[in-house]
């Protein structure tokens, strides 16, 4: 037994990626009559023309979008579906199955409702689609208005893909007087998919998935929404050199750290700022080295990462290919603690105050998790016993307590350990806000990564690099699909 209460080799989320498949998708008895499905989630032909009008179009209000309105209500309206869903596809994730599933998925619902994220973002379905929808329920429109509350969001990708439709929804919070934001359900087509692990829609693209998606969409309509705490990103970095960011990280104008923290030592004359929001993890470091290589050879030679087992080969052998397993026998810096180029300060549990902690010498990798999910359905962090809760002043984790969990990963070993969850990560703290600062010498760039999706950080010798993170006012809502 780990001193912390975690049982060696006891985990239900280590399973294989074949059981997450039949275990989530496995119909329960009740036979999904196709038809019926689809007369209860196809929004009204009107709705769903000018929702794509005004995605094409970029323009809520045009003429060509309002015409629809009109038509409709000298047609005497036309009723709201039963549980309006919309599914956004990542053609490029689930071992290239995003094309056969779009054309699955609009068998079982309009078209227009499907929507490839090749071609249309999530922030113009926000901006655009969703905007027609409220004009319409303005101008008196009950099934504009009773879909808009109604409304269910489908996203088939990754842990990145979940992220990225989930932070332009989350941008209708900001707006005050906007719609509600739309709760969300997942089609795993990742490698990790711990974001779907996490709310019960499994961890892997089922066998058998054009007799399951019927079963996918019901859970969907049906199934209860819960609570997701996301957490904003902000990097702060002397400027000179552009970052090639994952999507849910953009650059921003300059925008302060918090002024409760002071930093020491001189600040560059320019910064560039980048912002983004995350849902799962964050981390910095040989994790993060190890998948930044991997999606590059992903995006070099899409024809090797064909699928979920596939790619967990190549991560496996980036893992060693990186050094990972072999750095007491390296003399390159590059490959040493994160001691050495990295200070870490956060607001600690029921406290307002910033204090710095320490980083051990030994950790190669720091990871910052607001779920229960790492890596493929590991729980690194561990099921905590009350008394060493109590002792470490931590509190049960959750994903809506409003708290982050950072824990450390050594070497190789430690951390094939970790993942195999016969003991638990190296515990460092929980944590409502955080800065990591970093500086450079014999370093000249850092990795890190955000929900699955890796960017190399150039670091400077003169100057700090700043990574503020800080809970986000409102939550995500999400569909459980358990």
């Amino acid at each position: 037994m780990d001193p912390s209460g975690t049982p060696r080799g006891s985990s239900t989320s280590g399973r294989s990626s074949l059981l997450d498949s039949l275990r989530g998708f496995t119909l329960s008895g009740v036979r999904i009559q196709k038809e019926e499905l689809r007369k209860k989630i196809t929004l009204p032909e009107y709705l769903r023309l000018a929702m794509r009008e005004a995605i094409r179009g970029k323009d809520a209000s045009a003429s060509a979008v309002v015409r629809f309105h009109e038509a409709a209500r000298a047609a005497d309206g036309a009723e709201p579906a039963e549980w309006p869903i919309v599914v956004f596809v990542n053609s490029k994730s689930g071992g290239r199955h995003g094309p056969e599933l779009k054309a699955r998925l609009e068998e079982l619902m309009a078209e227009e409702q499907v929507f490839d994220l090749s071609t249309v973002k999530p922030h113009e379905f926000v901006q655009y689609g969703l905007s027609c929808l409220e004009n319409f329920a303005s101008l008196g429109d009950t099934c504009a208005k009773q879909t808009l509350e109604k409304l269910r969001i489908v996203v088939a990708g990754g842990d990145g893909t979940v992220g990225w439709v989930l932070g332009c929804l989350g941008e209708l919070n900001k707006q005050g007087t906007g719609p509600t934001v739309p709760p969300t359900g997942i089609i795993p087509l990742g490698t990790g998919n711990d974001l779907s692990r996490s709310f019960g829609w499994g961890g892997s693209f089922p066998f058998n998935w054009k007799s399951s998606i019927k079963r996918t969409l019901d859970k969907v309509a049906r199934g209860p929404v819960v609570r997701l705490d996301s957490w904003q990103v902000l990097i702060s970095m002397p400027a000179g050199k552009k970052l090639d960011t994952p999507y849910s990280l953009k650059e921003t104008e300059e925008t302060p750290l918090d002024q409760e923290l002071e930093v020491e030592g001189e600040l560059p004359e320019k910064v560039s700022c980048y912002q983004g929001v995350f849902y799962n993890y964050f981390s910095i470091g040989m994790d993060a080295q190890v998948a930044h290589g991997f999606h590059h050879l992903r995006n070099e030679r899409p024809y090797l990462a064909r699928g979920p087992i596939s790619n967990k080969i190549i991560y496996s052998g980036y893992s060693c290919k990186q050094g990972w397993f072999f750095t007491p026998c390296s003399s390159n810096p590059g490959l040493r603690s994160l001691k050495n180029i990295l200070r870490i300060f956060i607001k600690k549990v029921n406290s307002s105050k910033w204090e710095q902690i320490s980083v051990a010498s030994s950790v190669r990798s720091i990871v910052v998790l607001n779920l229960p999910s790492y890596g493929s359905g590991r729980n690194p962090w561990g099921n905590l016993k009350p008394d060493y809760l109590e002792k470490r002043g931590f509190v049960e984790a959750r994903a809506d307590d409003g708290y982050l969990e950072i824990f450390g990963l050594k070497q190789g070993w430690h951390a094939s350990m970790v993942m195999a969850e016969l003991i638990s990560a190296k515990h460092i703290a929980q944590a409502s806000a955080i800065r990591f600062e970093l500086r450079g010498g014999e370093w000249k760039k850092s990795y890190m990564q955000m929900d699955g999706e890796p960017w190399k950080q150039p670091i400077n010798k003169e100057f700090s690099t700043f990574v503020e993170i800080k809970r986000v006012p409102h939550h995500s809502n999400m569909v459980r699909g358990d």
